[in-house]
Formats: structure tokens, C-alpha cells, sequence
């Protein structure tokens, strides 16, 4: 774990070195819809953290623009923790890597989910194809989705891929081929679970949030603890 300083010191190293910190403008509001799914309902209604962790996990599909073209980027994110658990990477919006995020997932953390684990996701139709609804029934997934057109509801995984796409937006630009953004988007999300502290989540990284609801441990607070 890296040294943590408090917001005064951070404000002074910032003003003394002139360092900026890009804020994320707020986006538009736009009319919400509100037509469910006949696929499956919104089970999870933007209660996200409430059941805990590996309770509701959040699916979704954004694309990444790059000098030579276009890929895209599937993810499943635990909502009670914000830790990114599995995704893939593909130039095609074929179904294929969809099932394949879906089979990652059972692959990394099968012990950690059972019957009770809910997979939202908004009406895309990856999400309301046959093979998708399959592959959460083989597993034992509840499946919930979003209302049409309303991205709050799936609101975390949205700020994910905004705050994702702020912070590796020059390297993208300057990337060399597909590879060269598999590497980048790689390396962001390893940083993102591993290093990268939240408030939210009172200053720990995703995956030390994760540890920190199972055990009840902080590890900061009890570093402080130690020395006295």
C-alpha cells in the first residue's frame, strides 16, 4: 500500500508544483424513460450496495476509440464494491465476448457466487439475446435489467467507463493497434482494483473494500493502530 496524506498536504503539493486535477463535468440531464423489460424486471432498482458483496453485479458495453479504429469493452462490476471481476476486449460487437465476460466470470469466482447473485445489465440486445439469458440460467444468475433508456440504473458502471475513458484518453490516443489498447485498458483495470483508492469506499481500493466487508478490517486504521 502507497504512502496516504491528508487533503491539506495534497492541496499544498498540488498549488506548489502547479498540478491540476481534471474535474468530470456532470452530464446533461436527459428525460428518463421508464418502460421495463419483458425480458426481466429491474430487480436490483438502484439499490446497489444493500445486499452486499457478489450480491448485485452490473454488466454493460462501451467502445473505445483509437487512432486505427474502434473496439469495444465488456465488464462485470460488483456494485457493492466497485471492483471490476471480469472483461473482455473485442473489435467486433458480436455476442461472443459477452458470454465470454459472462464465462470469465464463473471461471475466476464461481465459489463467491451462487443462486442468490444478480447480473443487471440495461436492454441492449447483447442482454435480451437467447444465448445471454442461457448462459445466466446454466449459472444459476438472477437476471435483472435497467429501464429502457434510464442509465442511472445502472448508474456505477456508467461512471466507471466515464472516469476509465478520462484517465487513459491520451494513452488511447497515442496507441499503436488493438494490442496497444488491450495493453492500456489491462493495465487501467489492474490499477483501478488494486491501487486506486475511493471515497466512497472509505479510501480503499476495490479490492481492499472487499476484504474490508468480509473481515470488518480497515487496513489504514489499523496501521495507525500499530503504532501507538
Amino acid at each position: 500500500m502507497g504512502k496516504r496524506i491528508g487533503l491539506k498536504r495534497i492541496y499544498y503539493l498540488m498549488n506548489k508544483f502547479n498540478l491540476k486535477c481534471p474535474v468530470r463535468k456532470k452530464r446533461p440531464h436527459y428525460r428518463k424513460a421508464d418502460l421495463e423489460s419483458k425480458i426481466a424486471p429491474n430487480i436490483v432498482n438502484r439499490e446497489f450496495t444493500t445486499k452486499g458483496p457478489r450480491r448485485v453485479l452490473l454488466t454493460d458495453i462501451t467502445y473505445i476509440i483509437y487512432p486505427q479504429g474502434c473496439c469495444y469493452l465488456s465488464v462485470i462490476m460488483d456494485a457493492a464494491t466497485r471492483e471490476i471481476l471480469a472483461y473482455q476486449v473485442s473489435e467486433s460487437l458480436e455476442i461472443d465476448f459477452v458470454l465470454e465476460t459472462v464465462q470469465e466470470l464463473v471461471d475466476k469466482y464461481s465459489c463467491e457466487l451462487d443462486d442468490q447473485t444478480i447480473i443487471h445489465s440495461d436492454q441492449g440486445s447483447h442482454y435480451t439475446s437467447k444465448a445471454f439469458i442461457e448462459a445466466l440460467k446454466d449459472n444459476n444468475f438472477i437476471q435483472s435489467m435497467s429501464r429502457k433508456g434510464n442509465c442511472w440504473d445502472n448508474a456505477p458502471q456508467e461512471s466507471f467507463f466515464g472516469h476509465m475513458k478520462d484517465e487513459i484518453g491520451l494513452k488511447v490516443d497515442r496507441a499503436k493497434g488493438f494490442g496497444w489498447v488491450c495493453q492500456i485498458i489491462d493495465d487501467y483495470i489492474d490499477y483501478y482494483n488494486n491501487e486506486r483508492g475511493q471515497w466512497e469506499l472509505k479510501k480503499l481500493t476495490p479490492r481492499e473494500y472487499f476484504d474490508y466487508l468480509l473481515t470488518g478490517s480497515h487496513p489504514f486504521l489499523n496501521s495507525l493502530s500499530i503504532g501507538f
